[in-house]
């Protein structure tokens, strides 16, 4: 059986999609754009769309499919939202009614998907330039918390941020800045290093998503805007019907990570 590392995005796709890989995605196809998926009826599609324009740190859009079509062609040609992610997460009203590895069943023809920017872009130039990616190292999920820091409101969707967190060294979140501040595409520089409280966050080792990661006694955590933000917003402003990723089981594109850059 060929290495699951050797994948690039198209093959880790159709392992999603025929049922023989079924994992977190973190550290998978390493160099291809990861995304968080929002799926929502074309009555709310608007207003979600102001709502990522309002909020472009956690919400970067990549790709915004027509009114019923599941191909994301401007980031994947040939792929299909409703098969190519490893866990769906199926909303009513705000609630959580389900996770399901397919949802073709699902589908709408007023749906439209939207791809938004995700850190995993950035974990592979982190480890290039000797940053350590704690997750990735750990074999774990990457611990994501809710945080006290409100989005801009639109329409019907409002919310408060969600974040991401690697522990660093002081003197590498300095070098964190640098290196993840170029991609502005995939949440880009860290929101904040140290003291958890000042984002509203009681308990580092309980994130809200996700798993928590060793923070060793030199290092402190650093967290970035996470594209999971939508997640609270639906949760918040209960629209009919909504489907997105399970946090951390992220879609991959065929965009490589350089093109998210600016120089």
């Amino acid at each position: 059986m060929q290495d699951i590392n050797s994948f690039n995005a198209r093959e880790i796709r159709e392992a999603f999609r025929g049922g023989t890989l079924s994992q977190p995605t973190p550290g998978l196809a390493p160099g291809y754009v990861q995304a968080n998926l929002v799926i929502l009826p074309q009555s709310d599609a608007f207003d979600f769309l102001l709502f990522c324009t309002r909020n472009p740190k956690p919400c970067p859009i990549l790709d915004v499919t027509e009114v019923g079509d599941w191909e994301p062609r401007q980031v994947a040609p040939g792929a299909d939202l409703r098969t190519d992610v490893p866990l769906y997460r199926v909303w009513k009203s705000g609630t959580l009614v389900d996770e399901v590895t397919d949802i073709r069943d699902l589908w709408q023809e007023d749906f439209v998907g939207f791809l938004l920017g995700c850190s995993f872009s950035f974990e592979a130039v982190m480890l290039a330039a000797g940053l350590p990616v704690r997750h990735i190292e750990e074999g774990k999920n990457v611990p994501m918390y809710q945080t006290t820091i409100p989005c801009q409101s639109a329409g019907r969707f409002s919310g408060n941020m969600v974040v991401s967190m690697r522990p660093l060294t002081p003197k590498q979140a300095i070098q964190a800045v640098e290196v993840t501040g170029r991609f502005a595409k995939a949440h880009g520089a860290p929101l904040h290093f140290g003291n958890p409280e000042v984002l509203g966050i009681r308990n580092i080792n309980s994130p809200d998503f996700g798993e928590a990661v060793t923070i060793r006694e030199n290092e402190i955590p650093v967290f970035w805007a996470c594209g999971v933000t939508p997640q609270l917003a639906i949760m918040k402003s209960q629209p009919g019907l909504a489907i997105t990723h399970a946090p951390g089981y992220m879609f991959i594109t065929d965009v490589r990570d350089e093109e998210l850059t600016f120089s």
